[in-house]
């Protein structure tokens, strides 16, 4: 296992900003990619973002883009997401991911299936 830790949820308003950071332990495997991935109480795990750890990708959930950007420090193995304008639908527990695996299809990195670590999880909550 890659310990994934997640930090930054919490409760904002409706148009504020959050920004969530994942560590992954300083002995990890090759990582190719690290994302987020968020799920509300009801619903189906989904995609938010996936960065390269080459940097040289960026991917972004339509209901995200242009709001929340996704960065990753190497020299602190650390991904981070900034979330702004935020929404009451951007309401749920936000997983970080991580896998070593390279894809030649980018878009695999928007299923959840082909990340092979996962963080705990912190809860995002925004009020209307």
């Amino acid at each position: 296992q890659v310990p994934l830790v997640e930090s930054g949820g919490g409760l904002v308003q409706a148009g504020g900003s959050l920004r969530l950071s994942c560590a992954a332990a300083e002995r990890t495997p090759s990582i190719f990619c690290m994302g987020w991935f968020r799920q509300a109480p009801g619903k189906e795990r989904e995609f938010v973002a996936a960065v390269t750890w080459s940097g040289s990708r960026t991917l972004y959930a339509d209901s995200v883009k242009g709001r929340f950007t996704i960065s990753r420090d190497t020299a602190k193995n650390t991904v981070l997401l900034q979330m702004d304008s935020m929404k009451p639908e951007d309401t749920a527990v936000y997983y970080c991911a991580a896998t070593n695996v390279y894809y030649s299809n980018s878009d695999n990195y928007l299923l959840s299936q082909m990340y092979k670590y996962w963080g705990q999880g912190t809860q995002v909550t925004v009020s209307s």
